[in-house]
Order: structure tokens, then C-alpha cells, then sequence
């Protein structure tokens, strides 16, 4: 594993936290408020980054993004950082990872289904820099309704949960509230 230097936390008592949920809802915006709300010692790990900015890959069962992510969320964890996983992650094509993360993570994973429906989806899309690139016809063959993991291990987030209720709700059920540090300059 190399040095462990600088290690901000034990990776023993490290947190993962996962978000998914379909497009525009909200995953990106709650991951970047539990960073700037923790401080440093959190990676965040984003499906799009590395599938599409990356790898340039479309989503396709057994993609080559599927195991970066896991790799990805597994090295972070282990040097010492909580984790934060974000991204739609279809349970058809992320499942089986996802699983294998929440089996040799355990009592320190937690995961959050954040869940919009396709109207309200539409309306925040249409916020967004994307919204001129793709359609409605393109974000509906996206959208798969209360796609959850199987065993009930995600807490569904309604859609009429704040961006800061839900930064509050996703830091206390993770124990993040806890052991969060004063965010410094850098």
C-alpha cells in the first residue's frame, strides 16, 4: 500500500458515502456541500468525471468506468480519506460493484438514493449549462424511476428535501457530523 503518511484518518474509520439517483438530482451539488462542509480529508469520486472525461466512455454494462470507480473509491478509502461516490450508477450496470464496495466497507458505508421525479427533473435540467445539449427525449431515455439497490441498504432522499437538509441528513446518518475538522484556507 505504500506510505501512509499525512493520512488525515485511520483507513479503518473511514466513511463512504454513496449518491445516486437519476440526472439533476442534486448528487454533484450535495457532494461538493458535504466537502465544503467537512473540510479536507474527503475524496470525491464522480461517475461522470471518469467515464466521461476520462475514459470517454459511454454507460455500458461491464465499461471500463465501472472499475476505475471501484478502484478509485477503494484507494481513497484506504490512504485515509471518507469517500463520496456520486453518480446515477444504474444499479443494471454499477450493482454488482456497488455490492462489492458496501461488502468490504462495512458499518462504514452509506448510501443515499436521492429521488426526483421525471417532471421535476425536467425543471432542474433546465437549469443547468447542459441543458441545451440534451433534450427531453434524451433525459427521459436516461431516467429510471426508484432504481434501488436490492436490500433496502439506501435511504431514499424525497425531492423536497433542501440542498441543505439533505447536506445535513447525508453528514449525521454517515457520522461525518462527527468527525468533521474546521475547514482551512487550502
Amino acid at each position: 500500500m505504500g506510505t501512509l503518511t499525512g493520512m488525515t484518518t485511520p483507513p479503518s474509520s473511514t466513511r463512504l458515502v454513496i449518491l445516486r439517483g437519476n440526472s439533476a438530482s442534486g448528487k454533484s451539488s450535495v457532494a461538493a456541500g458535504l466537502r465544503a462542509r467537512y473540510g479536507r480529508g474527503i475524496a470525491l469520486v464522480s461517475q461522470d468525471v471518469l467515464r466521461r472525461e476520462v475514459l470517454r466512455e459511454r454507460d455500458i454494462p461491464g465499461g471500463a468506468n465501472i472499475r476505475l470507480i471501484d478502484l478509485t473509491v477503494r484507494h481513497a478509502l484506504d490512504h485515509g480519506f471518507h469517500t463520496v461516490l456520486e453518480g446515477i450508477l444504474y444499479v443494471a450496470h454499477y450493482g454488482e460493484m456497488l455490492a462489492g464496495l458496501l461488502a468490504d466497507y462495512p458499518g462504514r458505508s452509506h448510501c443515499f438514493y436521492l429521488d426526483v421525479p421525471f417532471e421535476e427533473t425536467l425543471v432542474r435540467h433546465a437549469t443547468k449549462p447542459i441543458a441545451d445539449e440534451v433534450g427531453a427525449a434524451e433525459l427521459r431515455s436516461w431516467y429510471r424511476p426508484s432504481d434501488l439497490l436490492p436490500g433496502g441498504v439506501e435511504t431514499v432522499v424525497p425531492a423536497d428535501s433542501s440542498l441543505c437538509a439533505t447536506i445535513d441528513r447525508v453528514m449525521r446518518a454517515s457520522g461525518l457530523d462527527v468527525s468533521a475538522e474546521a475547514p482551512s484556507g487550502t
